[in-house]
């Protein structure tokens, strides 16, 4: 074992019992930081590289899976718009290189069709449809107009306009298309059912049957909707989005939290939005805030797999990682606990009965918990990378997935049985890669963060939602 996964593991337990707001753990934490940092620095790098090696340089398009043929996923060119300007920091790429590859994105965005055709167009009504061919941008299969990717796409580009502030034409032309693909959206439209928003519409049938409630990802999509300078939905929006937050909360594991079973749902929203010390109404009430939230769902997943209920190999205190994600594929076996479903790509996680879990692991999961946990999620990613390194890190970084307990003798539907070791992806996916590569970020610097604090329409948007405090209370 590498002398920065003993430090890491050795610290591991003494961390995890101390309080979770402890300025004690925080201040062991960042001070292994400067040891620890070059494996995250090696990984962070290698993610970055997905975005800037596999897009479309000409429309700036980024696969929703590599190296399989694929689609582009426009949730994935968001995550990709906020890596260049991670690449930047890290002197990966210079600045005029990263300007341009985001001037290409978004001047394709800003002038491909917008039309309520089935064919021919990007999205309809300022929104984009969640898969697009990669060469031509145009809506790919019979995918849906989605609310939540383009929530993800419009957190890139408007994080992008607020990084790229010099006088030169390209960074100001950035920042003139962000603003206009922004002021473009039409939430109002996909109010629907008012005032909930839509998970999104297609040509051929119309509005989906659901609307966003919480608590999952979608928190971008209403926060940026009430943003909007154009068409902003009314604060009863987020009154709707939190009415089913109660019944949510949960007691599981040893801690007690707003629930949703994977952990992106903890995660995504975060990349962008700073949510350390600010509250709404619903967290005022619970007397935390968002961040604490999401390190607690941490914790629980943790003690989950230490008590590992299904007889996971590998499961334990350092081994752990259950959200959307690939896996073997739909396939029925018997093991000894009873009967297990393996799935392909499904919305894995712990909790109630709305939960799942196969066994399948998603590397993803941890890095991006670096920044609520660094002191559980930290030593996982060490510990990971020395138990399976050889199996699932190459290239770019962690393959998306990797299953432990799947017979390596059985047939698969997606990526590799390998013998002695169970399964492994094939894949590394697009939106899995951009939340380890900004969450690496987010905790050596803040740089998202402090970034998109600058942002009129994030604050606005937290604002009519009724958030205060924190970075919120310091006047522009």
């Amino acid at each position: 074992m590498g002398v920065l996964a003993l430090i890491g593991l050795a610290l591991a337990p003494m961390l995890a019992r101390d309080s979770p707001r402890s300025p004690v753990v925080s201040a062991v934490v960042r001070s292994l930081s400067p040891l620890i940092n070059p494996f995250l620095a090696e990984l962070e790098e290698r993610t970055f590289r997905f975005f800037w090696d596999t897009a479309n340089r000409k429309n700036g398009l980024i696969p929703d899976r590599y190296p399989a043929q694929s689609f582009a996923s426009v949730a994935a060119v968001g995550f990709g718009l906020t890596a260049y300007p991670i690449g930047v920091e890290r002197g990966y790429v210079k600045r005029g290189e990263a300007a341009r590859r985001v001037l290409a994105t978004l001047r394709f965005f800003r002038n491909a069709p917008q039309s309520p055709s089935a064919h021919g167009a990007v999205g309809y009504n300022g929104f984009f449809y969640h898969y697009l061919d990669t060469k031509t941008g145009e809506r790919f299969g019979d995918s849906e107009l989605s609310t939540v990717d383009t929530a993800l796409f419009l957190a890139g580009a408007l994080f992008c306009q607020a990084y790229f502030n010099g006088p030169e034409a390209e960074e100001t032309e950035i920042r003139e298309l962000a603003d206009a693909i922004y002021r473009r959206v039409d939430w109002q439209w996909a109010q629907v059912r008012p005032p909930s928003i839509s998970h999104g519409w297609t040509p051929e049938e119309g509005f989906l049957e659901y609307d966003w409630r919480g608590y999952n990802e979608a928190m971008l999509v209403y926060l940026l909707a009430l943003g909007s300078p154009t068409f902003p939905v009314g604060p009863d929006a987020w009154s709707e989005w939190t009415s089913t937050y109660d019944k949510n909360w949960r007691k599981l594991f040893g801690q007690e939290y707003l629930g949703f079973p994977p952990l992106f749902g903890h995660q995504y929203t975060h990349v962008w939005v700073d949510l350390r010390k600010v509250q709404d109404a619903f967290m005022r009430r619970r007397g935390l805030d968002y961040f604490e939230n999401s390190r607690r769902a941490i914790y629980a997943q943790q003690a989950y797999a230490v008590l590992n209920p299904l007889h996971c190999k590998g499961y334990g205190e350092s081994v752990w990682g259950i959200t959307a994600s690939d896996g073997p594929g739909e396939i029925a076996v018997e093991a000894p606990t009873g009967r297990r479903a393996f799935r392909a790509y499904a919305a894995r996680g712990v909790g109630d009965a709305a939960a799942y879990d196969d066994c399948t692991l998603a590397p993803t999961a941890v890095v991006a918990s670096i920044p609520f946990a660094p002191e559980v999620a930290i030593p996982a990613v060490l510990e990971m990378n020395r138990r399976y390194g050889r199996f699932i890190y190459s290239t770019y970084g962690f393959l998306d997935a990797f299953n432990l307990s799947f017979d390596p003798t059985g047939p698969v539907n997606h990526g590799h049985a390998v013998a002695g070791f169970g399964w492994v992806d094939g894949d590394y996916i697009g939106i899995d890669q951009g939340a380890i590569c900004a969450m690496i970020e987010n905790y050596r610097s803040d740089l998202i963060w402090r970034v998109m604090q600058k942002s009129p329409y994030v604050r606005r948007g937290l604002e009519r939602a009724g958030f205060t405090g924190g970075w919120l209370a310091v006047s522009q």
